[in-house]
């Protein structure tokens, strides 16, 4: 079981690097719709996602028909400021999809309009208008892994505890 991170047209490197290392920690897919905003040799990417980038489930597709083609049975939770339910107030099943849209403009009205339950958000106040993109791919993904007892991760007895006396 694993989940799936979906970036839809990510525009920073150092973001997509982040998420790729959170990913890989957690032994997440990660799902990039092109077109990206730099080339996934950069070295921003690189060094943001250290040297984890090697250990990472990426699929690349060239837009968002060709994931919907190739995803055709995806439970899709999809985070936009625009949702009307709290990113906690879902149940994440194993193998779901957590998408997210580029950095300057989100997931796009049309595609949010045609899945208006699978719409969630980061409860946030004020005129904030949104976190850092890898910020909220971990809120999200760790109240997935959360629900699902931290599927296959170390837990609390299989941890080294630190004596601070």
């Amino acid at each position: 079981m694993a989940f799936n991170i979906v970036l839809y047209e990510p525009e920073i490197p150092a973001n997509t690097g982040n998420i790729g290392r959170t990913c890989a920690a957690t032994n997440t897919r990660l799902h990039l719709i092109e077109p990206l905003g730099f080339r996934l040799n950069e070295k921003e990417v690189r060094r943001a996602g250290m040297d984890y980038w090697q250990d990472l489930d990426v699929t690349r597709y060239i837009n968002w028909e060709d994931f919907l083609e190739k995803n055709p049975d995806a439970g899709i939770y999809m985070a936009t400021t625009k949702g009307h339910r709290i990113y906690t107030e879902v149940s994440y099943e194993p193998d779901c999809y957590i998408m997210f849209g580029k950095e300057s403009a989100g997931i796009p009205e049309e595609i949010l309009v045609k899945h208006p339950d699978a719409c969630i958000r980061i409860p946030m106040l004020g005129e904030t208008r949104s976190l850092n993109l890898s910020n909220s791919v971990a809120i999200i993904l760790y109240e997935a892994l959360r629900q699902n007892r931290f599927c296959h991760m170390k837990l609390e007895g299989e941890l080294h505890h630190l004596s601070w006396e």
